[in-house]
């Protein structure tokens, strides 16, 4: 078993790894984004939790806006960014399979970003 209590501190932090499936936090300020047009993972699927806060997340060029209790699955191979469009941070937890970073939040193995 392992168990931590996130803090969902600013930026991408990689909570851990267990085999296959990997789960991590990150945290966007106002007007900041992740990803971008070209942003994808090859070999993972990205689930991803709205926490608090509200942005949009642009898959394939489709937006579907984010707000807290929102449940995104972006497919491997999807291109992707989101985007915090709010007035407060936007905070959201993220599953990866397979895992798609290392410990420092740079990408890994089948799921890296190309």
């Amino acid at each position: 078993m392992q168990s931590k209590q996130l803090r969902f501190g600013r930026g991408f932090r990689v909570a851990f790894d267990v085999r296959k499936a990997q789960a991590a936090e990150m945290v966007l300020e106002p007007g900041a984004s992740e990803g971008d047009a070209n942003n994808r993972h090859r070999g993972a699927d990205q689930w991803l939790y709205v926490v608090s806060g509200s942005g949009v997340a642009v898959v394939e060029g489709v937006r579907v806006p984010l707000k807290p209790g929102r449940l995104l699955v972006i497919e491997r191979g999807e291109r992707h960014e989101v985007r915090n469009t709010g007035r407060t941070v936007l905070k959201t937890l993220n599953f990866y399979y397979p895992p798609a970073f290392d410990a420092d939040g740079d990408p890994v193995g089948p799921g890296r970003r190309r």
